[in-house]
């Protein structure tokens, strides 16, 4: 058994002073205080080859960090990989979904033209149909035949003022006649008003009421 101080056990043993003084602390070191300096005891057969362990350790540990570190750099390249694979068919799936929307909108767009197109065949061959069956003859006959109508209408006027004035009637009656006639005029379809004067026909109706 051979005595050292702290730091000549910590030099042989191949660790730091702390790592001794925590193993005294433990027991797995002996140590003894002589005037006032602590000395650790220690196996001489065994410090060195307790040193090479120390060292063949830290060989062992740093060639283990450099694996875990080259494994850690594989995953990350392949992990790269993927992740460039996803973005490049996530952009090829968009631009397949863009490029079906544009093929749609343009289908749909043609059915709306031709059925726009359908629509103005059909007006059109109905508009055709109506002008083509339209009754010429008739209503040209229709219109000379109101032509007429009106125009023996016409003849068979008579002035509301001039029939009054040939009657013997007072100048009370005529005025109470005329204000019949005014409040009846937009109601009662014997009251003719051409420009504001009133007419009657007196072979087509009977003014009785009218006391005429």
């Amino acid at each position: 058994m051979t005595k050292f101080t702290v730091s000549d056990a910590a030099e042989k043993l191949g660790v730091s002073k702390e790592a001794i003084h925590n193993r005294i602390r433990r027991g797995s070191l002996q140590s003894v205080v002589e005037d006032g300096v602590k000395f650790v005891i220690l196996n001489a057969n065994k410090s060195t080859p307790t040193k090479a362990a120390s060292v063949n350790a830290k060989k062992a540990a740093s060639h283990a960090d450099e694996r875990y570190y080259k494994l850690l750099e594989e995953q990350n390249a392949k992990l790269q990989q993927k992740v460039e694979t996803l973005e490049s068919e996530t952009r090829s799936l968009r631009d397949q979904k863009e490029q079906m929307l544009i093929e749609e909108r343009k289908k749909i767009e043609q059915i709306y033209k031709e059925k726009d197109e359908q629509l103005k065949n059909i007006i059109n061959a109905i508009s055709s149909k109506f002008i083509l069956n339209a009754p010429e003859e008739p209503l040209e006959v229709e219109i000379e035949h109101i032509q007429k109508e009106d125009s023996a209408q016409e003849k068979r006027l008579v002035s509301l003022n001039k029939y009054l004035k040939s009657k013997d009637f007072s100048k009370k009656k005529r005025s109470k006649i005329k204000e019949e006639f005014k409040a009846r005029a937009k109601e009662d379809p014997r009251v003719i008003e051409i420009d504001k004067k009133y007419y009657i026909d007196l072979q087509k109706y009977d003014y009785s009421d009218f006391s005429l």
